[in-house]
């Protein structure tokens, strides 16, 4: 699978506008670069355009092929020599792979256990055959179904704050501070751990690092908090660096949605069926990291899962894992930034169009919404927003008749369910009245 990334080396026609013009007049005087904006839902595709999350966009260069191939699971994974030693073609395959969105969906599987019989025949010490009756438990599946819930608006470009431990470099947590990086101790990496948890299940965006600090909801003109470092000086600092194994990844993250009580609400409208075997469900995300890693022949084996498994077989992985975790030049990971993609979010209203009174008639109509859903007003911290997005009732009440009948039905199939109320069925349109 090829994507296109970007060469940093520029053109002939390039280099003749870089070359220095003789000029009459002084050179402006330098100035300060301006602050970063703060996040909001643009095209990531326009070149021109500012990158969410307070990223600057980048120059201009010549596009170029980047080598990667997907691990099947929808996971990308790159040894490309020249994403490995050019932050700038780095980083603009990043923000390529940003606009493949991730896979988003709901896993509901039901079980029950039954105990069974079986008559096993066996030998005597005597030679006579002897049949006896045994028992044994067996899990029956009684149904088990994918929804797919991807219904993403524009990515938002994250990256950690300094004061979260995260991958920057070695091979453990670290917590950046203006006297350099420090080692997380356990405690740190426990509760920072929980914390991701919690804040997954309650949908709050992943740049957010307590709930006292997102009192605003998910209102896209939050200011997203970033790493005193942008994803450039990142990649950078991981291009730069000497390591064998070393390894980058970028994490696409959705957010929006209340997890915990939507899971619990597709879990109790499965008991309402009515259900009584032992119930499954969960949110599931695929198809959701970008990992660049080095181009040498040991790092391509580690790649390979089979290889891997050899090696472990083998006994040859321990002293590979010694030499990447204590060797100077062993491994490093990176794990600082990533996209956030919303499944539901708080935009400020337009504002109120002026009319003439004796033209307009009945009450204004109400405004749109980009995603699909709601549009009605919600308050939040910052004043009254509008919806942007589907919210979880709405997901829910859709499709709530369509789980209740494959619960009912016993249904079990891999490929996910996909909506499809908006097309209708196209024979019905003949129907007189329909």
């Amino acid at each position: 699978m090829i994507l296109p990334a970007y060469n940093s080396k520029p053109s002939d026609d390039e280099e003749q506008l870089l070359a220095p013009q003789p000029s009459t007049s002084s050179p402006p005087p330098f100035q300060d670069d301006p602050a970063p904006p703060s996040a909001m839902l643009i095209d990531l595709s326009d070149p021109s355009a500012a990158i969410p999350g307070g990223e600057e966009p980048p120059p201009e260069f010549t596009p170029y092929e980047a080598e990667c191939f997907n691990t099947g699971s929808g996971n990308i994974v790159s040894h490309d020599a020249h994403l490995n030693s050019d932050g700038e073609a780095l980083y603009r395959f990043l923000l390529s792979q940003s606009l493949v969105l991730p896979v988003f969906r709901l896993h509901c599987r039901g079980t029950h256990s039954e105990t069974r019989h079986r008559h096993v025949t066996y030998q005597t010490q005597d030679g006579r055959s002897r049949t006896r009756t045994e028992s044994y438990t067996e899990t029956v599946v009684d149904f088990d179904f994918h929804i797919d819930a991807s219904h993403f608006a524009s990515p938002v470009h994250w990256s950690v704050d300094d004061a979260e431990p995260a991958y920057r470099g070695a091979m453990w947590r670290e917590i950046d501070s203006p006297q350099g990086k420090r080692k997380a101790t356990r405690a740190e990496s426990k509760l920072f751990k929980g914390w991701i948890r919690d804040r997954t299940a309650r949908g709050l965006p992943p740049w957010v690092t307590s709930p006292e600090a997102y009192a605003d909801g998910m209102s896209i003109n939050a200011t997203v908090l970033r790493s005193s470092r942008t994803l450039r000086q990142w990649a950078d600092e991981y291009c730069a660096s000497p390591k064998y194994l070393k390894e980058f990844t970028y994490e696409k993250v959705p957010y929006g949605w209340n997890i915990r009580q939507l899971e619990n609400a597709v879990r109790a409208c499965i008991v309402a069926s009515p259900y009584h075997g032992d119930i499954t469900v969960q949110f599931n995300t695929s198809a959701s990291k970008v990992y660049i890693r080095p181009d040498n022949r040991l790092s391509r084996m580690l790649s390979n899962k089979w290889l891997k498994f050899l090696s472990i077989i083998l006994l040859i992985f321990p002293f590979i894992w010694l030499f990447k975790r204590f060797h100077s030049r062993g491994g490093g990971m990176w794990a600082v930034c990533g996209g956030a993609y919303a499944l539901k979010s708080y935009v400020p209203p337009p504002p109120p169009q002026p009319q003439d009174e004796s033209i307009r008639k009945g009450p204004l109509p109400s405004a749109t919404n980009t995603v699909g859903g709601s549009s009605s007003l919600v308050p939040s911290a910052a004043g009254s927003s509008r919806i942007s997005g589907v919210r979880e009732g709405e997901w829910f009440k859709k499709w709530q008749p369509t789980i209740v009948r494959a619960v009912t039905n016993r249904y079990q199939c891999t490929s996910p369910l996909y909506n499809t109320t908006e097309e209708g069925i196209p024979e019905a349109r003949y129907l007189d009245g329909f």
